[in-house]
């Protein structure tokens, strides 16, 4: 699936009071994974965060940062209360894992010693990275909440180190808010990534400084990363079609999957046909396609198509001079 990028509700690792309208941001943009802290606003708004969350079809979060045991054990109970799908952060998983038992949550706790409040990481590289290994081979641990930008050591090795210990999905936060260091945490092997207090501060270098713009930003680079973006432009069909050598002639304009879009230019009565295993569409863009069939025929006006199934005997006859028709169907059409 790729690099997931978490959108935060959070500043300095509190949830805003406006989160709700962050979230609808968000949600317009097509956001799938949306989180907040297990401090900054009471359960109830919590609650209704987690319920739009769902019902915009994204993923939902909820990251704890409260250090003493018994906040820690309670924002668990939250988690479930609120009922979000991931639990992120915490360092006390043998507290945590009897609350959330049987819950369904995903729970990604921190590895390393975490201090101080916006939280920082402590260790070197090779501690941190045990910690990681422990962590996730207990059972009822789904994967790791890295504070990889909040560390005093090597970050990018850092990753990569603590990655390596794992199958589980790792999720890095804590200041990240360049491409470059998101492209470091594809690089290490992460499952995603945390990015709340930049975004909603207009941080995000190259980019308008709203919410919207942000956040679109953010996206666009991930999809980069990811090699979701499209290289295809559009097509206009007179001009395609203008490129057709003669009558008779297929050209091939395009492919979805296994099916080849094919440019063709009939004239007369072409034969009667038929495809073994696969259907086959034709779409007039100019002229009129007559459609004979054993048992009746068929007349295709401009913009109308037809779908002729396997097996099935056609001849395809042009009555009234050239027909530009679009070809669609899987190898070469028919």
């Amino acid at each position: 699936m790729g690099l997931r990028f978490i959108f935060m509700l959070t500043r300095n690792d509190r949830t805003v009071v406006d989160a709700a309208d962050h979230l609808e941001i968000a949600l317009r943009l097509g956001l799938r994974h949306i989180g907040f802290k297990d401090i900054g606003l009471p359960i109830e708004e919590l609650k209704a965060l987690a319920r739009r969350i769902r019902e915009g079809g994204a993923t939902s979060y909820l990251e704890v940062v409260s250090l003493d045991r018994e906040s820690e054990i309670a924002s668990a109970q939250a988690a479930v209360e609120i009922g979000v799908d991931v639990l992120l952060g915490g360092t006390r998983v043998g507290d945590v894992l009897p609350v959330i038992a049987g819950s369904g949550l995903n729970y990604c706790p921190f590895p390393g010693q975490i201090t101080g409040h916006p939280s920082v990481l402590e260790g070197s590289v090779a501690q941190i990275a045990e910690s990681a290994r422990l962590l996730a081979a207990r059972e009822g641990v789904h994967g790791l909440d890295l504070l990889a930008y909040r560390a005093r050591c090597d970050v990018p090795e850092l990753m990569r180190a603590v990655c390596a210990v794992t199958d589980k999905p790792v999720i890095m936060a804590g200041s990240i808010d360049t491409p470059d260091r998101i492209a470091a945490v594809k690089g290490s092997g992460a499952a995603g990534f945390t990015i709340g207090t930049a975004a909603l501060d207009g941080r995000y270098p190259d980019a308008p400084q709203d919410l919207e713009g942000q956040l679109s930003a953010i996206i666009a680079e991930v999809a980069r990363l990811n090699d979701h973006l499209s290289p295809l432009g559009k097509t206009n069909l007179d001009d395609a079609f203008g490129q057709v050598p003669a009558t008779g002639a297929g050209l091939l304009a395009g492919r979805i999957n296994d099916v080849e879009m094919r440019l063709t230019r009939f004239a007369g009565v072409q034969g009667w046909r038929f495809r073994d295993t696969e259907d086959a569409m034709f779409f007039v863009h100019r002229g009129r396609l007559l459609m004979r069939f054993r048992d009746r025929d068929e007349v295709i006006e401009e913009g109308e198509f037809i779908v002729v199934p396997h097996g099935v005997e056609h001849c395809p006859v042009a009555p009234d001079g050239p027909c530009d028709v679009l070809l669609m169907a899987p190898g070469r059409p028919a």
